[in-house]
Order: structure tokens, then sequence, then C-alpha cells
């Protein structure tokens, strides 16, 4: 690993912006912008995906990837990913920094405890939830109903235990009341860390933040409970994105990390914005498939951010495709031409999803060692019959050198085609009208069905003047559906809205589907028992 001095340098940051963490990693002081305000934007491109599976797509893998390949033929870039959770970590997904040959690295401290974003996170929302409860216990002065408590607590950790607890039990002066927690990356603080321009911005949405109603049914905000100075000194540190680097020695900037199927799934336009003034092409990427990741950065953290995406890369494997056309998982080693055809719909309604928003498209196929000849030769008449740009892509094996003619197709599409970027919807549409366009344009649904709750909830919000936002629907990853059994690109079906929640400071509402949770379980052998024979 190179000196976190030296990478600073390779990304044309002054070591006095540089705030080290040990030799490999370090914040990076957000003091650097104002030095960096007349620079011109560099070009942006975001990494999506088909609809995952458990063949594995590779999405951060190839992110990372095409950045060494960029720098490789003599594009300096950098690469602005998500912060890993410690929820999917010790679950099933594992690390969340790349693979193989591409990767960030120090991995293990990426993925652990890092520079203590997640702690500072988990801390505010814990002491938003402590304040809460005190105040009610102290005389109440604000009327809080306890019923109408909506601020969650919070655990950086899969745990299916906390879906439900009782609280305040024992308590003389308590009214004991059902409560929940939420994974710290679905909470609210975390899409407001990500979606803030700067420090100043963070605390006015902080104060806006809605946490309970009176019992006059007026609501009560951070604001009314005087916290957002004390929140503010808790997340001091946490607002300066972390640099850290590849293992090919190229820069890094690594910053926030909510859920894309829970949460808007971006990493923090801080980080994005630092990253566009440091380098002429930056690479980024958003959660889960296009249908959840993509969506949100395209319709939640671009038009928040006023940021102008400049072209897409659509990560597919022959793999997953193959499972999409029905092929059984444990048969996947096995030539397949039929199911690879099938399963190709799964990346058609993608492709034509981010066309939508008028933006340039490469697709890039991340190439496993499985793929046959006639697999790869089927894919890419299929590419070049529907008039795609594509590359196959091996950085996992690889490195930079395995993703270089990615990053020549890269730098083609951005020399020679213009985005012509937009949102799908205009914020302004009623709530109703802005679920039903992305459920229809970008799932593919015949119907949207409300609960009597979620109706309620939305009348509720309108009243409040929160009809005028972006949504964020919750969703499962594993199928265009909310149906995680159902793959391909299915058309026709019925989406269920059973819950809409409203986050004032993130300025968006959040609409529930199906069975999806905001505290994930761990699977019957987690991630953190596979690790029982690594060396410590």
């Amino acid at each position: 690993m190179s000196n976190i001095f030296e990478i600073a340098k390779k990304a044309n940051i002054d070591e006095k912006y540089l705030i080290p963490y040990g030799y490999d990693k370090a914040k990076i002081d957000f003091a650097i912008m104002d030095s960096l305000k007349d620079k011109p934007n560099g070009k942006l491109v975001l990494v999506t995906a088909i609809t995952p599976t458990k063949a594995g797509e590779g999405k951060t893998t190839t992110s990372i990837g095409l950045h060494d390949g960029l720098n490789s033929i003599g594009v300096p870039s950098i690469v602005a990913l998500r912060e890993p959770s410690l929820g999917p970590v010790f679950g099933i997904k594992g690390g969340a920094t790349g693979g193989g040959k591409a990767s960030v690295i120090p991995s293990e401290d990426i993925n652990l405890h890092f520079t203590g974003d997640m702690h500072a996170l988990t801390s505010s929302i814990n002491l938003i939830s402590a304040i809460i409860d005190n105040h009610i216990f102290q005389g109440n002065e604000l009327g809080i109903d306890s019923s109408r408590i909506l601020w969650k607590r919070a655990l950086d950790m899969n745990d299916r235990a906390l879906r439900k607890v009782t609280v305040m039990q024992g308590e003389k002066k308590g009214q004991p009341r059902d409560d929940e927690f939420v994974i710290t990356v679905a909470s609210e603080l975390m899409a407001i860390m990500c979606l803030a321009n700067n420090p100043q911005e963070f605390q006015d949405r902080v104060n806006r933040i809605i946490v309970a109603y009176n019992f006059d049914g007026n609501p009560v905000t951070i604001k009314d409970l005087k916290i957002s100075h004390a929140i503010m000194k808790l997340m001091k540190n946490a607002l300066n994105p972390n640099l850290v680097q590849t293992l090919e020695g190229n820069p890094a900037i690594i910053h926030g990390g909510p859920f894309a199927n829970i949460a808007h799934g971006c990493n923090s336009i801080i980080a994005t914005k630092m990253a566009l003034k440091l380098a002429p092409v930056v690479v980024t990427e958003a959660g889960f498939g296009a249908d959840l990741g993509a969506e949100k950065f395209l319709d939640i953290k671009c038009r928040v951010g006023g940021l102008k995406p400049d072209a897409v890369v659509m990560v597919a494997t022959i793999r997953a495709l193959k499972m999409h056309g029905g092929q059984a998982f444990e048969d996947l080693q096995n030539e397949n031409i039929d199911a690879l055809k099938a399963g190709v719909c799964n990346l058609k309604k993608h492709l034509d999803n981010i066309a939508k928003y008028g933006l340039p498209i490469v697709v890039c196929i991340n190439h496993f060692a499985s793929d046959t000849e006639e697999e790869t030769k089927a894919l890419s008449n299929w590419c070049e019959e529907n008039g795609y740009e594509y590359a196959y892509c091996s950085a996992f094996g690889d490195g930079g050198k395995g993703a270089e003619d990615l990053a020549r197709k890269v730098m083609k599409t951005l020399e020679t085609k213009e985005s012509n970027y937009a949102p799908l919807y205009d914020a302004n549409k009623p709530i109703k009208e802005k679920i039903e366009t992305i459920c229809k344009e970008i799932y593919g649904a015949s119907e949207i069905v409300y609960s009597e709750n979620a109706n309620k909830q939305i009348d509720d919000y309108t009243k409040l003047g929160f009809d005028k936002t972006p949504v964020c629907i919750a969703k499962t990853p594993q199928s265009l559906t909310d149906n995680p059994k159902i793959l391909g690109a299915p058309s026709g079906f019925t989406i269920t809205i059973r819950e809409v929640r409203l986050s004032a400071g993130a300025n968006f509402v959040v609409a529930l589907t199906g069975a999806v949770m905001t505290m994930p379980g761990l699977p019957k052998i987690p991630a953190a028992v596979k690790m029982e024979d690594e060396e410590i």
C-alpha cells in the first residue's frame, strides 16, 4: 500500500486538507471545496446493474475495475463509493470493497470500523431517541404523544429480534409502548448525511426532521428538541469524506452508505461533488439493480445535488442472465444458450429504463471463467443487433488491465454522445402519481394498490405540505416486482404499498412495498460464522 499522503497527491489534494487515520486512510476536510470552487466539474459515470441474483453481478468490482482501467489507459479518475454496513458484512453479502484484483484497501478496515462514520450515525440516531423519551419522562413540555413517536432507534447490524420491541418498561413515569429498531443505513439521518450539499445544510435538514406528533396532532421536530448542535458535534468528522486507495494505488473516496432497497442507495453528494472537482472522470455506483439504485440516484440524488450524469455503465453477467432465463443456480456452470436468450429480457428492461432519463449507456459483461465461447458470442451478437456499446470486463482476475476495453468504450461514449439527463417525474406532482410513475415506468407494474394506512399517511403528508418531494420506494432488490421469487422482466403485475413514511429532513417520502424490512435478519449460516477459520 502507498502512504495515504501519496494517494492524496495523486488525487490533487493538498495535504493541509488531509486528516490522516494512520498511514493508509484519511478524511478530506470539507474546507477543500472553497479552494476548488472555480474548477470545472469532471464527467460523472454511474455504474448500475441488472436485477441481482445469487449468481453475482459484481457492480462494485466493476466500478473499481473501471477506475483502475481508466488510469491504466492514461485517464486520471476517482471512484466514489458507499461505505459498507456491518449488517451485510456479517450476513449474506460479506464485504463491500470489490473483489479479486479490483478492490479498495485496507478492505478489512473499510468493511468494519473504518473511520467511525457508522458509529457516529448510530450514536446520533439513538441520542435523538433518548432525548425524546427523556423529554416525556421529565414533564413533556412539548406535549409529545407517545403513541405517535415516529423516530426509530438504530443498530448497524442485521438483528431480526429488534424488529418489534417494548420500551419504557418498568418506568413509573413512563408509558410502555411498542417500538422497533431500523438498521443504521435505513435511518433518515443516513439519508440526510448523503443528500446534504454541505455541513450547514446537513444541520438545517436535521432540524427539520419530524420525530413525533403532539397531542394536538402537530409535528415535533429536532429543532423543537434543541439538539441539532449536539448531533453536529457527534457528526462533525463523519461529514468529511474518506480517502483510501485501490490495489493499484489509485485514489478512492468512500462516504455514506444507505441501502438501495430500503433507502436511496447512493454515496454522499458531498463526496461526489468533491470527486468531480478533483478528477476529469468520476466513477460512482448505486446499490442493487437499476430499478432501485439507479432510479433513486437519478430521481433523488441528482435532483437534490444538481448533478448531471454523463453516462451509465450497465453491469450484467452471463450467469445471472441465465438465471433470469430459468436456469437453476446449481446448473449455471453448464452452457445454456436458450436460458441466456430468455434471460436477456431483464437486461433489456433496465437498458430501456435508463434510456428514459436521456443517458448514453455502455453494457459491461462481467466475465466469469465458466462463460463459454458460444454464450459469449450469443450475448455479443444480441448487443450488436440492438445497437448497444458493450465490453467484457475481467477486472476481478486481471485488475485494471482487464477493464481497459471497458474504459476505452466509456471514454468513447463520453466523447461522442451527449447526456440529455432529466428526472423521470416532476417532483411537484401528487405523491400517488409519482409512486405510480416509478412502479409502471421502471418496474413494469400495471396496478398499484394502497393499504388503508398508506392512503391515510399520504393524505396527512399532503396536508403538511410534503407532497412536492421525491419518492423513495422500498422494494425487494431480487425482482422488478414486489415478489422476490419472480425473475426476468415481468409486466402487468400489481404492486402493493403497505405503508408510507415521511422523511422531512431528507425531503422525501418512503413508500414500503410487500414484505421489505427496514431491519434485515441474518441467514442460517451468517458470514460471521464462515469467518471462524480466517486469520485474525
